[in-house]
């Protein structure tokens, strides 16, 4: 339905609202990893929780399958792609707001960092989500030219955009430092988690119910019992994430060597990476320790979530981060966490994670020796920690924030 043949905008049923909001949903439909995963779970709380609005999703291309099929099928949208001779990047860019101007949207959203040129002459108010700024923080990750592109595109985004989400106080900190707007233009509002972390505790029970009701899904109430284990039962540490030198996980590997013996249980490392990747492996295999490390890829939620309910220990010492995502998800399951001391990882770890300098590899070491050898400070650690993530990130509240920041701008 949707091929590069298609002249036709696919149009959901759209039910009467407040506001037509219109969003840069080519995350959504196109990515699978971070950035995609934050424009799916914001559709899903402001859906779910605002459900009054008129939310217009906006994408040069989708693709279609397991992921983005509820968000073709929920009731509270209207998705659109291009049917003029503009396609791909340059409409994204250039003839984005006149088809918001066309739909009459009373507001638009960027939700990964940059807006479309144009709105201003067309009228149109808007918010732009900045997640991080990581090409100025790690240049040395970053090709030249694409430096120059994503700071052109982040600056344009923060000087024309009505009003600027922050997903923690650190990015916060990183725009004011780098692109000098007024601080007033700018709030914090944390990254939504996926439901599939919520799904154990009956506090947010109602969630899955209004999920389905609100988007027409089958089998999202689906549960993940924690009781289920893996097939060896063996006690193991974790780590999510990309596999690239601002995650250090050479940090975790180097931490782990100087473990004691009876203290080295198996690290599982779900992620990808390229040429990082190969430096760990190769140090791993140097120094054989490859029965230490087991490696898997993508893997669907309820498997992830699995993995971070059983684990023993979730380690997470990145240099920087925008919001550190995993570390939330790995509380909200009950999973003590060992984090960095940097960037957003105190916010997003909360008082009850044990945080290191992700510089000093003995730290890291003397952190997992800590949790691993003193059961009552390690069961403390998961029950404040998931109560204090179920508190500062639950979706409603934040939902709440958005709508607030929404209704200031209009």
């Amino acid at each position: 339905m949707f091929g590069g043949s298609s002249k036709k905008a696919y149009i959901c049923s759209l039910i009467e609202g407040n506001m037509k909001i219109g969003f840069d949903a080519k995350r959504l439909f196109n990515n699978f990893t971070g950035l995609g995963n934050y424009s799916r779970t914001m559709i899903d709380i402001l859906t779910t929780y605002v459900p009054e609005h008129q939310y217009l999703l906006y994408s040069p291309k989708i693709i279609e399958n397991h992921v983005t099929m509820p968000y073709l099928g929920n009731t509270s949208c209207r998705t659109i792609i291009p049917s003029g001779m503009m396609r791909g990047s340059l409409w994204r860019t250039y003839g984005m707001a006149s088809a918001l101007s066309h739909d009459e949207v009373d507001l638009f959203h960027g939700l990964s960092n940059e807006i479309p040129v144009g709105l201003e002459r067309q009228h149109i108010p808007s918010v732009v989500t900045i997640h991080d700024v990581a090409f100025h923080t790690f240049p040395d990750m970053y090709r030249w030219h694409d430096r120059m592109i994503y700071d052109r595109k982040w600056k344009y985004a923060c000087r024309h955009a009505n009003h600027i989400i922050a997903i923690s106080e650190s990015t916060k900190a990183d725009i004011l430092r780098f692109y000098k707007v007024p601080e007033e233009k700018i709030s914090v509002v944390y990254q939504p988690v996926n439901r599939a972390y919520y799904e154990s505790k009956a506090e947010l029970s109602q969630f899955d119910k209004l999920m389905t009701s609100q988007q027409g899904m089958k089998g999202v109430g689906e549960r993940c019992p924690n009781e289920l284990k893996p097939a060896d039962g063996k006690p193991y540490m974790l780590y999510v994430g990309s596999i690239n030198s601002r995650k250090n996980l050479m940090g975790i590997v180097k931490a782990m060597e100087l473990l004691p013996a009876d203290l080295q249980i198996p690290l599982t490392i779900v992620g990808e990476g390229k040429e990082y990747k190969h430096e760990v492996e190769q140090y791993i295999a140097e120094h054989h320790l490859e029965h230490l490390f087991q490696w898997t890829t993508a893997i669907d939620s309820t498997s992830l979530k699995r993995l971070y309910a059983n684990a023993t220990l979730f380690l997470y010492p990145s240099f920087y981060e925008g919001f550190g995502l995993p570390v939330v998800e790995a509380l909200l399951s009950g999973c003590p966490v060992l984090t960095s001391n940097t960037s957003s990882l105190p916010e997003a770890g909360g008082p009850s994670s044990l945080k290191v300098d992700p510089k000093n590899v003995e730290e890291i070491r003397d952190g997992i020796v800590t949790i691993l050898t003193n059961d009552a400070l390690r069961n403390q650690m998961i029950e404040k920690g998931r109560q204090y993530a179920i508190k500062t990130f639950h979706p409603e509240t934040l939902a709440r924030k958005v709508e607030e920041i929404y209704n200031k701008v209009k």
